[in-house]
């Protein structure tokens, strides 16, 4: 997937996946992952997507910032 924000491009193709977040299990439409990746410029971003009932019931791209993907590592 692939989504430009604030004028930068953010594709999951083209960057490095660093780590992935599963919460709930397979066809649980509250279930939803998140997975992390870092782009070729250093910047990290989420690619998110989950069931119709889940904090990402679509397929995202979110932004990360430096300060918050250790956090984020530790489920905070």
């Amino acid at each position: 997937m692939k989504k430009i924000i604030c004028k930068r491009e953010y594709d999951t193709e083209t960057a490095t996946f660093i780590e992935k977040h599963t919460f709930g299990c397979l066809g649980d439409p509250a279930g939803y992952e998140e997975c992390l990746f870092q782009t070729p410029e250093g910047l990290y971003f989420l690619y998110v997507n989950g069931g119709e009932a889940s904090a990402y019931p679509t397929e995202d791209i979110l932004r990360l910032a430096k300060t918050k993907v250790a956090d984020w590592k530790n489920g905070n």
